[in-house]
Parts: structure tokens; C-alpha cells; sequence
């Protein structure tokens, strides 16, 4: 079963002399004649207007960690409503969930799902908040952001899985109704993002440095380590400089590990050792809490006290088999504050996934 396409108004663009419009919602400024569709695949022109085709629609709803977004930071050991709907605005030929972010047919849209009926839901599921995210929540912002209006009516958090790939005025309205994001910085050079990212390296550094320097959202930022992409040594370091000089030492870095898929198939996994390695000169550099993903490896899932390094939060996949954590964030050993959004640890979600059936469970 398929859910028929929506054709909600859409917002940020504006008409064409020639009779075309232009989006204004990310850096690529699609410009459309009736009927065409932008590169995301789901703004359409239609009726000489923007619209967007999915608002209301998902490939699916689950239950998370709120580790595996990944957000360590955020209310560890609690549970997240995740739902994603189909298309994407950058082009990675390293996608691993290229089959719903480039779904052309959107056969991967089998379930529907009011803003109303997401918060209701994850509501009565006990999760602590809502997640945007398998594929990015910029192309279905309007969807997302009425979601969070619902969502924080009943006091539930909301979180954006986000490659940061958006202008400026689209940025201030989406980040304005957002609790939490992690945000892939998918390497950092310009040239990785022009030949393997289809984008501009410059404007995910703009959302980064936005929301430091000018919103509450408490943040993280995932790199996925792509052998001989970019893995080495010097780009690792240069990006680890830049977090620290722009963003400061407590926003979190996590070093995730690349599975051969898509269009990179002819590329080996991540070693371990890459991840341990980045790991080391993130923090050799200055910051203060750096992560390993998508392997197993306990001290790289580890929260450790940034002043005396006791291991506050000790992670085992998604499990928490260790918390010392104050319920007001701090470390009960030295009185250290950790950066991040904290409150009384109660028994945690764990690795489950538990997927959801919206007309079951509303």
C-alpha cells in the first residue's frame, strides 16, 4: 500500500519573470516550470505555486535510543518517535538510506500520519521526544515544524537528523521550533561536498555556526569516515580545529564508521583503528567529548568527566550499562558540568526498535 502524494502549500520560494518559480528552502535554488520537480524531488511547481508531496506521508515510524540519532547529550537513555518521509537536497553517493532519501516512486511511503497524531502518539508511547530524520527534515520543513508545534504542546521535545543544507531565512524558521540536532559535517573540503556530496561545504558551516552563536538547540555533529575520502590524518585535524575555534570544546563529534553501499560499493568499511585514531586528535586538538559510531567500542561510546575524566556514562552499543551523572548534569566527583540536557536517569530505553504502526496506534 501506498499513501496518495500531498499537495500541501509549500513556503520559501518566489515567481520567475519567465514564469517559473524558484526555491528559496536550500542553496540548490531550484528553479521549476509547472509540473517539475526540484532536485529533493518533492517541491513541485503546480498551479503556478510551490508544493510539497509529502507533508503527512512516512516511510515509517519507530521507537529509538535517543543514541542512536546519535545525540549523547540529550536526555541520555531516552526513548525518541523517529519518522522519516522520502527525497533528499544533496546528492551523497555514500547514502546508507539511499532508498528512502532518493525514492523516485515513493513505494517507500506506506503509512500517513497528522502532526497532532505524532504527538498523541509518542505521547502515549512515553518518549521523550520526537525525531526528523532516515531522511533529512529539510525537504518536508513544513511537515516537521507543524510537528513540533504539536509536539511541544504536550510538552515532548523535537530533534532534527539533519545534513544542514539550508539558507539563511528557512534556517532561522525550521531551528526556531527545533529542541535538538545532530548535524552530518560530511567531510571538510569543498571539493568532497561538490564531487561525493552534490552541495557546498560553506553553507553546513553557516547552520553550524548559527546555531552556536545565535539559538538554545543543543547540538551534535556526526562525520561518517569514508577510506581515502576523507579520513586522513590532516583533514581530521583541520576539522577539529574548526569545531573548536567556531563552536568550542563541548559540542559533541562523532566519528562514525562508512559500510560500503550505493554508489561507493567498491570501497572497504571503516577500520576500527581509523575511528580511534580520529578520535584521539579531535581530542588532542581541544574538544572535550568525542565519539566512535557504528562499531563496536566502548570507550569511544563513553562520556567521560571533561575535567578529571571519570567515565560518567558508559555506553555498550545503544545499552547503558553505567550512569554517574547528576540529575543536574554534573559529575559527582569533581562537581564538573557536562555540556548537554540532562534530568533524572530512570531505567533506560536500551537498543530496542520497536517500529510503529501509525493506524494501529494513534
Amino acid at each position: 500500500m501506498t499513501v496518495a502524494e500531498s499537495n500541501y502549500p509549500g513556503r520559501w520560494w518566489h515567481p520567475l519573470e519567465d514564469g517559473r518559480i524558484q526555491c528559496d528552502l536550500c542553496p540548490r535554488d531550484c528553479k521549476l516550470h509547472e509540473g517539475q520537480r526540484g532536485a529533493c524531488f518533492v517541491r513541485r511547481m503546480e498551479g503556478g505555486r510551490m508544493i510539497l508531496t509529502t507533508y503527512g506521508r512516512s516511510s515509517g515510524f519507530c521507537v529509538d535510543p535517543i543514541e542512536k540519532k546519535p545525540l549523547n547529550h540529550f536526555y541520555p537513555g531516552t526513548s525518541v518517535f523517529s519518522f522519516g518521509t522520502a527525497g533528499c537536497n544533496l546528492a551523497c553517493k555514500f547514502c546508507q538510506n539511499w532508498d528512502i532519501s532518493k525514492s523516485r516512486d515513493f513505494d517507500r511511503l506506506a503509512d500517513a500520519a497528522s502532526p497532532d497524531e505524532i504527538a498523541r502518539t509518542a505521547q502515549k508511547l512515553g518518549c521523550k521526544s520526537v525525531a526528523y530524520t532516515y531522511n533529512d527534515p529539510v525537504p518536508f520543513a513544513e511537515y516537521a515544524m507543524d510537528t513540533a508545534d504539536a509536539c511541544h504542546k504536550l510538552g515532548i521535545q523535537s530533534v532534527a537528523v539533519t545534513a544542514g543544507y539550508i539558507h539563511d531565512a528557512p534556517r532561522r524558521e525550521f531551528y526556531a521550533k527545533m529542541d535538538a540536532a545532530n548535524v552530518d559535517l560530511k567531510g571538510f573540503t569543498e571539493d568532497f561536498y561538490v564531487n561525493y556530496c552534490g552541495g557546498h561545504l560553506q553553507a553546513v558551516l553557516d547552520t553550524l555556526v548559527y546555531l552556536k552563536r545565535e539559538t538554545q538547540v543543543w547540538f551534535e555533529i556526526t562525520t561518517l569516515l569514508i577510506p581515502t575520502l576523507n579520513d586522513s590524518d590532516d583533514e581530521i585535524k583541520r576539522l577539529s580545529d574548526w569545531v573548536l575555534k567556531e563552536l568550542g570544546p563541548d559540542v559533541p563529534l562523532h566519528f562514525t564508521a562508512f559500510h560500503p553501499d550505493y554508489k561507493l560499493m567498491h570501497l572497504p568499511p571503516t577500520p576500527g583503528e581509523t575511528l580511534s585514531r580520529a578520535r584521539q586528535i579531535a581530542l588532542q586538538a581541544g574538544l572535550h567529548y568525542v565519539y566512535t559510531g557504528n562499531v563496536h567500542d566502548r570507550e569511544g561510546g563513553t562520556t567521560y568527566c571533561p575535567s578529571c575524566r571519570t567515565p560518567l556514562i558508559v555506553r555498550d552499543w545503544y545499552e547503558i550499562p553505567e550512569y554517574h551523572v547528576t540529575d543536574d548534569g554534573h559529575c559527582p566527583k569533581c562537581g564538573t558540568a557536562l555540556a548537554g540536557r540532562f534530568q533524572k536517569f530512570e531505567r533506560p530505553f536500551g537498543a530496542r526498535r520497536i517500529p510503529v504502526a501509525m493506524h494501529l496506534a494513534a
